[in-house]
C-alpha cells in the first residue's frame, strides 16, 4: 500500500496543482468525421453528460461527430421521467412566510393569528401553536428540499437528455440561491424547472425568467426594493455575477438599475409588479437615458459586448478548460453574440470544435462532486440513486450540496474541488457505495443537528415539566431556584422556543415522505467474467478503460494488479470466481480513489 499512496501523492501534485497555462488560440473549426474516435465519444459523454457505459460509447462512436453532439444537445426520445412527488406539506396561511420567529409572534400578537394558526384564547403559552407552525415549515421545507435534490440526481442519472440536467446544474451555480434563505422548497423547485426548461434556450429569456423568479426575488431581497427605498442587491449581482463581471459598470449604474427593478415581487409562486412601488421616473444606465423598467435594463446589459464574453467564457471554462486567454474569451463572446445568445447553438460550436478535443482539454477538468457521484453510478449501470450512502450528505461533504450553494457567487470550481482532505472524502464515498456502512442512520429521519431537541423529547418522556425539559444542557441552578422558575414559566410564558423547535421537527417528520433507502446493486464478478478477464492485469485494464478518462501510469497499473493478486491469492481470475466479488470491490475502491479518477 505504500507504493499506491506514494503514487497517489505524486499524481495529485502533478495533475492537479500545476500552475494554469495559457492556451493557444482557439480552433473552433469542426472536427473532421475521419478524426472521430471512441476516445472522442467518451470525452463528449463525460463533458456533455455524466459519462457513458461501454455499450453507449459503442453507439456514439458509430455516429459522426455532428450526430453525436446533436444527440446530447437535443436528447433522446425516452420514457417520461416522473414529476417530483410532493409530500403535501404546504398549508394555507404559510405564505408569505415571516422572516423570523420574532416576526411570526409579533404578527400573531397584532392580528390574533399567523401562519394560518389562531392565538389561543386563554391558558398558558397562547402563542405556542404559532411558534410550532413556524418551526414546522422551516424543518419540513428543508427535508422536502432534500427530496427534491434526490429527485434531481435521479434525473441526471436516468435522463435521455443528460446535457439538459448538466446545464441546469451549471445555471444552479451561476444563479445561485440557497434554500436556507429562500425557505420554501416550492420556489427552489420552480427555479430548477426554469433551469431545466430554458437552460439550453436563449440566454435573454433565461435571464428575464431568473430576474422574475420567486426564489431569486426572495434571495436578493426584492420585498424591500421600493421606489422610496431602492435595494441594490439584485441590481448589483445581475451585473457583477450574472452578466458582465466587475469593472464594467459603475456605482451609479447599480443605483439606477435598482430603481428600475423596484416593485418587482411575487405572490405565492407567481411574479408580480407592484405598480405603486415601482419607480417610473427617468434613469441613466450604462450611458443610456429613459424611464427604464427591469426588462429594459436587462436588454441594455445584453447589448454590452462584455456580457456575451463573460457568459460565453464561463460556459467554456466549465465545459472545456479553466485556462482561457483574454483574447480567446473575446473570440467566444463574438460567437455567442452572433448566435443571438442561443445557448444550444453555442454549445454545438464548442462540442464540435477541434479545440474541444485537443489533448490539453481532455482529462484535465476536475469533476465536481455531484458530477462525480452521478457519473460513478452511471458507469456502474445503476438504475437509481442509492439511499445508502445518502446523496445529500456525501455531496455536501465533498463541497456541493444541491439547493445549498454557499453564497450568491455559487460554488468555486476546478482545482478548489480537490484538497488532500477532499480527496480522502471522495475515497470514502466509493468505499460506502461498494461496502455500505452497517451503522447508517437516515439523516432525513434523524437529523444529526437536532441533538438538543432530542434531549427535550427524552426529558418530557421522563415526566419532566416543559420548563425543565427545555432547559439548555449544562445550565447551572439550584433545585429551589429551578422549582420556582419552572412554576413561573409554566404559568406565564407566551411560548417556549425549544418546545416549538421540537414540535416543528415532529410535525415535519410525520408529513415529509421518507427518502427510499436501498444500497447499490453491483455485480463486478459478472462484469469481469463476461469480459473474459483471465488475470489481474486484465481486470485492471477493464476497470481503467471503463471508469477513467486519464490513462493510468504503468506504476499505478502494476500496483493495482499486485493488490488484486494479493486479495485473490493468485493471478487466476477464473479460479477465484466463487469469492471474486469482494476482492474486485477492494480493487475498484483503490482505483476510484486515485487522483486520475477525479479528472474527466
Amino acid at each position: 500500500m505504500t507504493l499506491i499512496r506514494s503514487t497517489v501523492q505524486a499524481v495529485l501534485v502533478a495533475a492537479l496543482f500545476l500552475p494554469a497555462v495559457t492556451l493557444a488560440a482557439l480552433d473552433l473549426e469542426p472536427l473532421e468525421e475521419a478524426e472521430w474516435t471512441r476516445a472522442h465519444a467518451a470525452h463528449l459523454a463525460s463533458r456533455a453528460g455524466f459519462g457513458a457505459t461501454p455499450a453507449e460509447l459503442d453507439g456514439l462512436s458509430r455516429l459522426s461527430p455532428r450526430q453525436a453532439v446533436q444527440r446530447f444537445v437535443l436528447g433522446l426520445q425516452t420514457p417520461q421521467l416522473p414529476e417530483f412527488d410532493h409530500s403535501g406539506i404546504f398549508d394555507p396561511g404559510l405564505d408569505p412566510f415571516p422572516p423570523s420567529r420574532p416576526a411570526a409572534t409579533a404578527l400573531a400578537r397584532d392580528q390574533g393569528e399567523a401562519l394560518g394558526v389562531k392565538v389561543k384564547a386563554g391558558g398558558n403559552r397562547p402563542l405556542q401553536p404559532v411558534v410550532n407552525k413556524f418551526f414546522y415549515w422551516l424543518r419540513a421545507s428543508r427535508l422536502e428540499t432534500d427530496r427534491v435534490a434526490y429527485w434531481w440526481a435521479e434525473r441526471m442519472l436516468l435522463s435521455g437528455h443528460p446535457l439538459q440536467e448538466k446545464m441546469a446544474l451549471f445555471w444552479h451555480g451561476h444563479f445561485a440561491n440557497n434554500e436556507d434563505k429562500v425557505r420554501d422548497y416550492r420556489k427552489m423547485l420552480k427555479q430548477l424547472a426554469l433551469f431545466q426548461e430554458q437552460g439550453l434556450g436563449n440566454f435573454r429569456d433565461l435571464l428575464i425568467g431568473v430576474a422574475q423568479d420567486p426564489a431569486m426575488l426572495v434571495f436578493l431581497d426584492a420585498g424591500v426594493n421600493t421606489k422610496d427605498s431602492p435595494n441594490e442587491n439584485f441590481a448589483r449581482e445581475i451585473m457583477e455575477l450574472f452578466t458582465m463581471g466587475v469593472g464594467h459598470y459603475g456605482e451609479a449604474d447599480v443605483q439606477e438599475a435598482a430603481r428600475a427593478f423596484t416593485g418587482w415581487n411575487f405572490d405565492g409562486l407567481e411574479f408580480v409588479v407592484n405598480a405603486d412601488l415601482h419607480d417610473e421616473t427617468e434613469k441613466i444606465f450604462l450611458g443610456q437615458t429613459g424611464s427604464f423598467d427591469g426588462v429594459e435594463i436587462i436588454d441594455l446589459i445584453l447589448e454590452q459586448p462584455v456580457t456575451a464574453e463573460f457568459v460565453a467564457a464561463k460556459i467554456y471554462r466549465h465545459f472545456v478548460n479553466e485556462a482561457l486567454d483574454p483574447a480567446d474569451a473575446a473570440q467566444l463572446g463574438e460567437v455567442f453574440r452572433e448566435l443571438d445568445y442561443d445557448v444550444s447553438a453555442y454549445l454545438r460550436v464548442l462540442f464540435n470544435s477541434k479545440d474541444f478535443y485537443a489533448s490539453e482539454n481532455v482529462g484535465t477538468r476536475v469533476k465536481g462532486p455531484v458530477e462525480l457521484l452521478v457519473s460513478t453510478y452511471r458507469q456502474l449501470e445503476l438504475d437509481r440513486i442509492p439511499g445508502v450512502p445518502d446523496f445529500n450528505v456525501v455531496s455536501g461533504a465533498l463541497g456541493q450540496r444541491l439547493m445549498h450553494p454557499p453564497t450568491v457567487a455559487g460554488w468555486s470550481e476546478g482545482r478548489s474541488w480537490i484538497t488532500p482532505s477532499l480527496l480522502f472524502e471522495r475515497s470514502n464515498f466509493v468505499l460506502d457505495v461498494l461496502f455500505p456502512d452497517i451503522g447508517f442512520v437516515p439523516p432525513d429521519r434523524y437529523p444529526a443537528y437536532t441533538a438538543e431537541i432530542v434531549n427535550v423529547q427524552n426529558r418530557l418522556r421522563q415526566g419532566m415539566s416543559i420548563s425543565e425539559a427545555t432547559k439548555p444542557s449544562g445550565v447551572a441552578g439550584g433545585e429551589g431556584d429551578m422549582a420556582a422558575s419552572n412554576l413561573l414559566a409554566d404559568r406565564d410564558e407566551a411560548f417556549n422556543t425549544r418546545l416549538g423547535s421540537m414540535r416543528g421537527w415532529q410535525m415535519a417528520l410525520e408529513r415529509v415522505k421518507p427518502i427510499p433507502r436501498h444500497t447499490a446493486r453491483i455485480d463486478l464478478t459478472t462484469m469481469v467474467l463476461t469480459a473474459e478477464c483471465a488475470t489481474a492485469e486484465e481486470v485492471v485494464t477493464l476497470f481503467a478503460e471503463r471508469f477513467f478518462s486519464v490513462p493510468l501510469s504503468l506504476e499505478s497499473r502494476g500496483a493495482m494488479a499486485e493488490l488484486l493478486v494479493g486479495e485473490l491469492g493468485g493471478n487466476d481470475v477464473a479460479a477465484a470466481a466463487t469469492y471474486l466479488e469482494e476482492p474486485l470491490r477492494k480493487l475498484l475502491h483503490q482505483m476510484l480513489s486515485l487522483p486520475e479518477y477525479q479528472l474527466g
